[in-house]
């Protein structure tokens, strides 16, 4: 029984060494520099960095990114379908009609859910129970 494994730890053990070897010599080689507090300092396009670099950002930022990209990737599966459309016949076309389908439900949930918006309603309520009142 652990006979049949000998070949798994040759290999284990093969690529543990040349990753051992391949470190090794990257250590060596590499440039010896001088470290200071510039090297680690945030670059923002030459100015002078403001603040700290650990800032909280919205999550809408990402949210609404994923939905790109969802929508993106699967817009491109809709090039290599209408290259062949005509040598497939109908079947083809009632597949990308359920795909076109299926993606338009996933963006009417996106849009009925709210993510498509910038600044929710229920955000807005939120930030105009912080603001003072304006006085008249």
């Amino acid at each position: 029984m652990i006979a049949g494994f000998t070949g798994v730890l040759v290999f284990f053990s093969v690529g543990t060494a040349a990753l051992a070897v391949v470190l090794l010599i990257a250590r060596l080689l590499r440039p010896k520099g001088t470290y200071s507090a510039d090297k680690y300092a945030t670059y923002e396009c030459g100015e002078e960095p403001q603040g700290t670099a650990w800032i909280q950002f919205n999550v809408r930022f990402y949210v609404f990114a994923l939905i790109f990209i969802i929508f993106d990737v699967e817009a491109i599966f809709l090039f290599p379908w209408a290259v062949v459309f005509k040598t497939l016949g109908p079947f083809a076309f009632v597949e990308g009609l359920i795909f076109i389908v299926i993606l338009i439900v996933g963006l009417a949930y996106v849009w009925r859910k709210g993510d498509l918006e910038w600044v929710k309603p229920d955000d807005l309520q939120a930030i105009r129970s912080r603001m003072p009142e304006r006085s008249k």
